[in-house]
């Protein structure tokens, strides 16, 4: 021989002498144990890359899903004021038949009820809800959305009320505080930005 020989698995020229396979690292004497690798050769049967599925991203309550959240909670809101300004215009109506005194008094007290009712209503029962752990009015309950401050979290009943009261700001210039939420990159409205808060929809 010329000082060389051919593997007898996989018929690679080894060097006289080699006991490894230079190739496949198969044993050339026999009796001798072929070592173990650092780096197991590749599997087709390994187990394949599990592919991890994207997080779902949090998305903003647009304009006109939350006008109708509005009108549904204005709704609720008069629901549950009229039955005692209704009480109110009856007792003005009874007490000007029993009297004979014009009743136009009684009626506009009964109204002048019923509009405070609706303020102070309207308030705590948006202050309350948007503080509360549902973070929501019943109308954006409805449709999944939640009010949180910048980072996501609950607000405070404090900053539940600023908010409230900055609406009419937003009412007072012509609407334009609502319709910017149609048009800022987090669908804030006047209102949103002066509480620094957002209406998140999951």
């Amino acid at each position: 021989m010329n000082g060389t020989f051919f593997c007898n698995r996989c018929g690679a020229q080894n060097a006289a002498g080699a006991q490894f396979c230079s190739r496949c690292g198969a044993p050339t004497t026999p009796g001798v144990v072929q070592p173990p690798s650092s780096t197991p050769p590749y599997s087709g049967s390994a187990t394949p890359y599990q592919a991890v599925a994207p997080a779902v991203g949090v998305g903003y309550g647009g304009f006109w899903i939350r006008v109708v959240a509005l009108i549904i909670d204005g709704i609720i809101v008069r629901v549950v004021v009229a039955p005692v300004g209704m009480i109110f215009g009856g007792l003005g109506l009874a007490g000007g038949m029993m009297s004979g005194i014009p009743h136009i008094g009684f009626r506009l007290l009964g109204r002048g009820v019923t509009f405070i009712l609706l303020i102070f209503g309207s308030w705590l029962y948006e202050a309350f809800m948007e503080s509360s752990s549902y973070q929501a009015t019943l109308g954006k309950m409805i449709f999944g959305m939640k009010v949180t401050d910048l980072n996501g979290n609950r607000i405070s009943f404090e900053r539940a009320t600023g908010r409230h009261f900055a609406k009419w700001l937003s009412a007072m210039i012509l609407g334009i505080g609502y319709i910017m939420v149609g048009f800022t990159e987090r669908k804030q409205g006047l209102h949103d930005l002066l509480a620094g808060t957002l209406v998140r929809r999951a």
